[in-house]
């Protein structure tokens, strides 16, 4: 497989155009200057060099959260709404310079970074809309003259912890639902992504001072993870938002759990899909290259596993590798372009291990692997995506690697297929690809699929806000987004209020 090759980026340019960005977006970079290097993955070159916190600097930045969150708390739901809606509409008037920093950053191509940031726009306006919808319960009252009621309250400092891969729509996710329940947010970014995140609060910094609200309730801390720790673990911070590894969610989560705090944990994706041999092989098609191949694999919804029956694999198999030939490698940046480079060295290395390791457990490289555009980048690692034929889901199958392996199973009745999508540790994405409703009631059903999100006729990744994002199992269990995902970032009380002029006690006791 040769796919057509976009070069990368000339030297100098993406360093001019983050500059550019940050200027529009009323950024003073040299604010920010330290030693921490940010490295652009299209390239290898360093875009920037900012601050690296310290732990004194967290816990100031915390001391202002909780101080801001003080006021905030009892600011009107409706009026907190203000605030997202300001932010949500300087979002709207900056998204192409977002997307310029999503791009340089991560190595998104310009569909996707613009994608991105609509992300955070469309949360915000679900933020609003919720603003107004932070509703309890009247509950009936075993006793004569009583109401029972559930209210909610604003919860307090939020800690969002964000992966690289999707850089600013995570902590948008969060820092939204949590302005209007009357938090404040203090966010730690990915190391890799320290200028989008510095863009990103200086859009929230200024919608803040336009309609008045605690200059406190927004902070933003760049550091590693050893500084990022001493977030994790201060009492103040009432809640834990963190998106990233399986490895990441068994640090933080007992870290959180040993102080009585609360977390909100989106971990590793192995998700698979399932096609059927009623299904529409060319809607399946685009549905599988795109959620296996898209972002450079570096998405956690996107398509590790294909379970495919057994009577249309090959066919199948062979017109992905087909798709995969055709699609453009290179410059993220630039018209055409349909796959981005790897975030880093580490990432390529692992993708190269894992290509390895399923070889020797006996699968077969079918298509893509390989390493391109090395004499033109040496310090950049595009790849070709991978698929891989593989005789059983043992071994390298039940890890997620960051890099886009597609691993081919078959099938010869639903039950086998559904067994094989939930025999993971993994539980965050699922589909299945069929024309017959008898199957895709059964994928849907509580015997079905155990993944947080599971999709008929498309594929595991591009969810919308409206829906709850989040998976089960290594997973973690949280939810964002969604109908009532503000509930995780308030408390819920039960009130009863007697104005019967009695005393009675619940449950028929008596003592006076």
């Amino acid at each position: 497989m040769t796919n057509p090759h976009n070069a990368p980026p000339a030297a100098g340019e993406q360093t001019a155009a983050v500059a550019k960005a940050l200027r529009a977006l009323g950024v003073d970079l040299d604010a920010f200057a330290g030693p921490r290097e940010t490295r652009s993955p299209a390239t290898g070159e360093v875009l920037a060099r900012t601050v690296e916190h310290t732990e004194a600097d967290v816990d100031a930045a915390v001391a202002a959260a909780h101080e801001a969150f003080l006021t905030w708390r009892d600011v009107p739901a409706p009026v907190r709404g203000n605030l997202v809606k300001r932010w949500g509409r300087l979002l709207t008037e900056h998204k192409r310079e977002l997307a310029v920093l999503v791009t340089a950053e991560v190595g998104k191509i310009e569909s996707e970074a613009l994608g991105e940031v609509q992300e955070m726009i469309d949360i915000c306006d679900l933020a609003v809309g919720q603003s107004r919808q932070l509703f309890g319960k009247t509950l009936p009252s075993e006793r004569p003259g009583h109401r029972l009621a559930e209210t909610w309250h604003p919860l307090g400092v939020v800690a969002v912890v964000s992966a690289f891969n999707f850089p600013v729509a995570v902590y948008a996710w969060n820092a939204a639902l949590a302005l209007v329940a009357g938090d404040a947010v203090v966010w730690k970014p990915a190391e890799a992504t320290n200028l989008s995140a510095i863009g990103v609060d200086a859009l929230l910094a200024r919608a803040v001072r336009e309609v008045g609200a605690p200059e406190g309730i927004h902070r933003l801390v760049l550091a590693d993870r050893v500084v990022g720790r001493h977030l994790v673990d201060d009492p103040r911070v009432a809640l834990v938002s963190a998106t990233g590894s399986v490895r990441m969610g068994r640090e933080i989560g007992p870290r959180v759990a040993e102080r009585f705090g609360r977390v909100l944990l989106e971990l590793g994706g192995n998700n698979a899909a399932i096609v059927a041999p009623s299904a529409d092989l060319d809607l399946a098609l685009r549905g599988i290259v795109f959620a296996a191949a898209g972002t450079a694999g570096q998405r956690c919804t996107t398509l590790r596993r294909l379970i495919v029956h057994t009577s249309i694999a090959d066919a199948l198999v062979e017109r992905i590798a087909a798709a995969y030939g055709t699609l453009t490698i290179g410059d993220p940046s630039a018209e055409g372009t349909l796959i981005g480079p790897l975030i880093n060295r580490g990432s390529f290395e692992a993708q190269q291990a894992a290509l390895v390791r399923a070889v020797a457990e006996g699968g077969t490289v079918v298509a893509g692997g390989a390493r391109v555009l090395e004499g033109e980048a040496p310090e950049a690692f595009y790849v070709e995506p991978a698929v891989v034929l593989m005789p059983g889901q043992d071994g390298v199958v039940q890890e997620e690697t960051f890099a886009p392996i597609l691993y081919v199973l078959t099938y010869d009745d639903l039950d086998e297929a559904i067994a094989l999508q939930n025999g993971v540790p993994q539980g965050l994405s699922s589909a299945i690809f069929t024309q017959d409703q008898a199957e895709a009631e059964r994928f849907l059903s509580a015997s079905g699929s155990d993944c947080g999100i599971a999709n008929v006729n498309i594929g595991t990744s591009g969810a919308e806000i409206g829906g709850a994002f989040g998976g089960e199992k290594e997973t973690g269990g949280g939810r964002e987004s969604g109908t009532d995902a503000w509930q995780a970032y308030m408390r819920r009380a039960t009130n009863t209020v007697n104005y019967s002029g009695q005393l009675p006690l619940a449950q028929g006791v008596k003592f006076l």
